[in-house]
């Protein structure tokens, strides 16, 4: 069956608290209203808002052969989701992630990559890959198995030759994991085959050392990424593109909480893309589909559906200026 999108990656299960009023101290105990269990993972949370849209989407990816990696499967499964491209593995667990929210904070990640490191290209079938008209990757750079020379940037690079739009998103941890090292001498042959890429304005910098959003996009371009958005939570997001520098601010909505939302930015750039829209087109799904997220705890479960967001993009303006 074709489909719009094939959505691979980081696939993780979420283990949520709700705000609390500040972190305990040592050996202290503190109260949160809510600990919830939620898929995430950069794959599993750009597939499922796509679908929240009417996007036709599969997901590909390992977990472990546990309740988790089943929770994960039965998740999208349930929300209309193909996921018979995930592999489920022997001897390793599905990844997972301790997201502790505090009051007036960004979030704290405790992060184990899990099944997620075992993927590589091999997993990901090129012919699946071909029935798609996207195919992003979700949490590269958290993947040491899918970063080896045959990997990512060959399946990119067969996937354009089929006349598919490649769009990247990297997680890039600023501490050593096994298989890191020089975040650049990874992600430059991947760049040279991206349509798309991006990444938000910490792990731009950690990758280049650079501070400014827009020489961070400027140095990814010139690797060969066609297309850069750099995303700056609430400052917004820049891009650059062919003859076309843009910095945009952000809709008006109610935080609640931040997890996700750098992945439906991702679904809603991708909505734009499969719908025909002009580079700024997409940064206005994107900015949609971003500010949507942040009404919720979880990573998906406040994201627009079609309708919703055209009529939020209707009455709402994204601030926009040319650079």
């Amino acid at each position: 069956m074709d489909i719009d999108c094939l959505s691979a990656g980081i696939l993780v299960a979420d283990h949520l608290c709700a705000p609390l009023p500040r972190l305990p101290r040592s050996g202290e105990l503190v109260i949160s209203a809510r600990l919830p269990l939620a898929i995430g993972g950069c794959a599993a949370n750009v597939a499922i808002d796509l679908t929240r849209v009417g996007v036709r989407t599969a997901v590909a990816g390992c977990v472990g052969r546990d309740p988790f990696g089943r929770f994960i499967i039965d998740t999208l499964a349930a929300h209309g989701i193909d996921p018979s491209a995930i592999r489920t593995m022997e001897g390793v667990e599905t990844s997972g992630s301790l997201i502790i929210n505090v009051i007036g904070d960004d979030r704290r990640f405790i992060h184990c990559p899990g099944a997620n490191a075992v993927l590589q290209a091999a997993d990901i079938s090129i012919e699946q890959i071909r029935r798609a008209k996207v195919f992003y990757i979700g949490g590269y750079l958290l993947m040491p198995a899918l970063e080896r020379p045959d990997g990512l940037a060959a399946l990119f690079r067969e996937a354009r030759r089929s006349g598919v739009v490649t769009v990247l998103d990297v997680v890039v941890p600023d501490v050593v994991v096994p298989g890191g090292g020089d975040h650049w001498s990874r992600l430059a042959p991947v760049l040279a085959e991206t349509d798309v890429f991006l990444p938000n304005d910490d792990e731009a910098k950690l990758i280049t050392g650079l501070d400014d959003p827009l020489a961070q996009a400027e140095r990814f371009r010139a690797a060969g990424a066609r297309t850069v958005v750099i995303t700056q939570g609430l400052h917004g997001a820049t891009l650059v593109a062919d003859k076309l520098r843009l910095r945009s601010g952000v809709y008006p909505t109610e935080f609640v909480g931040a997890t996700g939302s750098g992945d439906a930015f991702d679904a809603g750039y991708i909505v734009g893309l499969l719908a025909g829209c002009d580079p700024l087109g997409c940064l206005k799904w994107g900015a949609a589909l971003g500010a949507s997220c942040v009404r919720s705890l979880s990573a998906t479960e406040s994201v627009f559906n079609r309708g919703e967001a055209e009529d939020f993009m209707k009455w709402h303006d994204l601030p926009i200026a040319v650079l």
